[in-house]
């Protein structure tokens, strides 16, 4: 597994951002590109107004694909990206 994990500052509106990331996510709204795309994570930090972006991948070239189409989009709420970074996702564990 792949992930793309892009970091986002000042937000002028963090529970608009929340609000339109969940309803995008409810309602399998994925823009082309991110077809291929296993999971989504959304990390906040409402002091500092810092979120984080987290989507998961299958595969290397299904990563490019997805990081090509959320650099092609707009971050909504007011903040800017501010940097991304790719990893490997080799051990993952959610505990029932």
């Amino acid at each position: 597994m792949y992930v793309r994990v892009a970091t986002f500052e000042s937000s002028e509106n963090v529970d608009e951002t929340i609000e339109q990331v969940r309803n995008d996510v409810q309602s399998n709204n994925r823009p082309a590109g991110l077809e291929d795309a296993k999971g989504m994570m959304m990390l906040v930090n409402r002091e500092s107004g810092k979120t984080m972006g987290i989507v998961m991948f299958e595969t290397e070239e299904a990563l490019k694909r997805g990081d090509e189409a959320l650099n092609a989009m707009s971050p909504s709420g007011g903040g800017s990206r501010s940097n991304v970074e790719f990893y490997e996702l080799p051990v993952s564990v959610f505990p029932s």
